[in-house]
């Protein structure tokens, strides 16, 4: 995930639902995830002829690495939606949220002037008391190779992507509590709408405000001018508008062993982006496949069909946190010094109950990312097709090294895929790779003719 998507969702889910750890974020193996740290200076692609692949395997050592560490993720996922609960309740508990809504109102009776108060207050409270787990899910990632990004920097990113939530998240949530107070039946359907317009500018401004605030950018043509004349000959192919200008090389090896190629941005902010570590470790051909999936997002309208999706949710989960908020109140908000909805410290309720609305359709999410995700794999294929010989193979190896590198579980639960993975496991895709072959007996592509 992209520092700006990551910070985004840190923030809808501060604002909205529970905490949201790192180890949550993406439980599935994914095109663009987590290795040999690499420097700032031109690192040619990686030459190294790749073995043929049949099917996804691992040495012995990295199986049991993979194997436990799928497990540990596994445990903190559900570990993470249950301690968020119970940050939540202590805040509740402990009347911090009263007591932080008092300061405010002795500040000032203005709401805003208010809200700049209570929310950083709020915010950082949960952000501390979620720190532990944190930390544990960096070490984590730190055992197991993945993660080598010193503490000091760590903890640096960490209060940048702070602050920048404690002031997306203040704006938010004095819109929240403006439009509660004027609408107390309405309020959920009206800051949905608010709401949208305010994601969607997040994420046109992220690769231009957001992502250089925590890694190095520069123009790929001068780090890899073959792999830049590849990129842009795939782009071409798939009719979408990236000039070179547009296609940036990323330094993430100080920070992660992780392999990354992605398209982000919305219109004059679209741009491709490959980290070091991804030149390092796969070729040219590998990475163009990486590309090609990422741009099939964007050609099959995965994009607006994903924020038109997760908006519906969004609004069904309002609209449920609506009609159960005033039976939570009613029956705990007294032992709780709530005065009511449109009381500021009525804040961790809502976010209780939507926390518990996004838990429950996390299967429905996950599904829905699995099914786009095919589809993007589909096209990679696709659009690779004629321009990379023997594409499968190539997509094959991409995603082995991928599977090694990340130490992708080989088999998974059953359990696990249905709650966390958004994104088909390394086998699958692999598998996928290998037999897909529209072309054997003349027929053509679904996506590129």
């Amino acid at each position: 995930m992209k520092p700006s998507q990551l910070i985004l969702a840190l923030v809808i889910t501060a604002t909205f639902g529970a905490p949201l750890h790192a180890v949550q974020i993406s439980q599935g193996p994914t095109i663009q995830e987590q290795p040999t740290a690499s420097t700032t200076q031109t690192t040619p692609t990686a030459t190294v002829q790749p073995r043929k692949v049949t099917a996804y395997t691992l040495p012995p050592d990295l199986y049991r690495k993979a194997r436990n560490l799928s497990k540990i993720r596994f445990r903190l996922a559900l570990i993470g939606f249950v301690y968020g609960l119970i940050v939540l309740w202590l805040i509740l508990h402990w009347k911090l949220a009263p007591k932080y809504r008092d300061w405010a109102e002795k500040f000032s009776m203005r709401h805003f002037l208010q809200s700049i108060i209570f929310a950083p207050l709020l915010l950082l409270s949960i952000a501390v008391l979620t720190l532990p787990l944190d930390i544990y899910g960096e070490w984590v990632e730190r055992q197991y190779g993945i993660s080598v990004q010193s503490w000091p920097s760590w903890s640096w990113d960490w209060i940048k992507a702070e602050l920048i939530s404690l002031v997306i998240g203040t704006i938010l949530i004095w819109l929240l509590y403006i439009v509660i107070r004027r609408s107390t039946r309405r309020w959920w359907f009206y800051f949905w709408l608010i709401s949208l317009p305010i994601g969607v500018f997040f994420f046109f401004i992220g690769p231009w405000v957001i992502d250089p605030m925590f890694h190095k950018f520069a123009p790929l043509q001068q780090k890899d001018p073959e792999l830049t004349a590849r990129l842009e000959q795939m782009v071409q192919r798939a009719g979408q508008n990236i000039p070179p200008q547009r296609m940036f090389w990323m330094g993430a090896g100080e920070k992660t062993t992780g392999l990354n190629a992605y398209v982000t941005g919305i219109g004059a902010s679209k741009r491709i982006v490959v980290w070091d570590t991804t030149i390092a470790k796969m070729n040219t051909p590998q990475i163009v496949f990486v590309a090609g999936h990422e741009t099939g997002h964007y050609v099959l309208q995965h994009i607006p069909k994903a924020l038109t999706f997760f908006a519906v949710l969004l609004l069904i989960f309002f609209y449920l946190g609506y009609r159960a908020i005033g039976w939570v109140l009613a029956r705990w908000g007294g032992g709780w010094a709530l005065r009511g909805l449109d009381d500021w410290a009525s804040l961790p309720a809502l976010m209780l109950l939507l926390s518990i609305f996004f838990f429950a359709a996390n299967p429905v999410a996950s599904a829905f990312g699995r099914h786009y995700e095919h589809q993007a794999d589909q096209y990679g294929l696709e659009v690779t097709h004629g321009l990379t010989p023997d594409s499968g193979q190539v997509a094959a190896q991409a995603f082995q090294v991928l599977g090694e590198v990340d130490l992708s579980d080989p088999d998974p639960s059953r359990l696990q895929v249905f709650l966390f993975y958004d994104h088909p496991s390394i086998p699958e895709r692999i598998q996928f790779c290998l037999t897909y072959d529209p072309w054997r007996d003349g027929g053509q592509g679904e996506f590129v003719k």
